[in-house]
């Protein structure tokens, strides 16, 4: 079985408005948010389960301080690339900047989805693809990027819910 480039194979959709079950949610909830995988810069994502917290609570007959896992974690930063208006160029894109201004105010929550499969970014989500990860997530305020290169800010967030290997579920 061949395996799958990583690049330009992530879709990634981020809704301002909360599904029905974010656990599940449909075709029309995700495509009616924001399809955000090429505002995003490939170097500046981070969107993921990370190591759970751990803790030690030995009896006191056991010889070993085996830690187990305890709360599960998950991690959210994006660098999003900034649109403005060719005709106002100081002025946003309001079509173009979307993505942007629904993460730049501090304290906004949004659900993210991410699907990473052997379709191409651009594909259309379909009933039943996998989604690696789901979130529900609070943003900070936008922090400036690197100089150089595309205008763009990092929107940190802290993950509040989350959803590992779940399928988009029919309408």
């Amino acid at each position: 079985m061949p395996r799958s480039l990583a690049d330009g194979h992530e879709k990634i959709a981020v809704l301002t408005t909360k599904p029905d079950d974010p656990a599940n949610p449909t075709i029309e909830e995700l495509t009616a948010g924001i399809d955000a995988a090429c505002a995003i810069l490939a170097s500046g994502w981070t969107f993921s389960p990370n190591d759970s917290e751990s803790f030690s609570e030995p009896a006191v007959c056991e010889e070993l301080g085996a830690e187990a896992f305890g709360r599960s974690n998950g991690q959210f930063s994006a660098t999003v690339f900034r649109y403005f208006a060719s005709a106002t160029p100081g002025q946003a894109d309001a079509t173009a900047d979307t993505l942007f201004a629904a993460l730049k105010a501090k304290g906004t929550t949004v659900w993210v989805y991410a699907r990473e499969t052997a379709k191409k970014s651009t594909e259309p989500w379909a009933e039943d693809d996998e989604i690696r990860y789901g979130a529900e997530v609070l943003t900070d305020r936008p922090q400036k990027a690197d100089a150089g290169g595309f205008i763009k800010r990092v929107i940190p967030g802290k993950v509040q819910r989350d959803w590992t290997d779940i399928a988009v579920a029919a309408a």
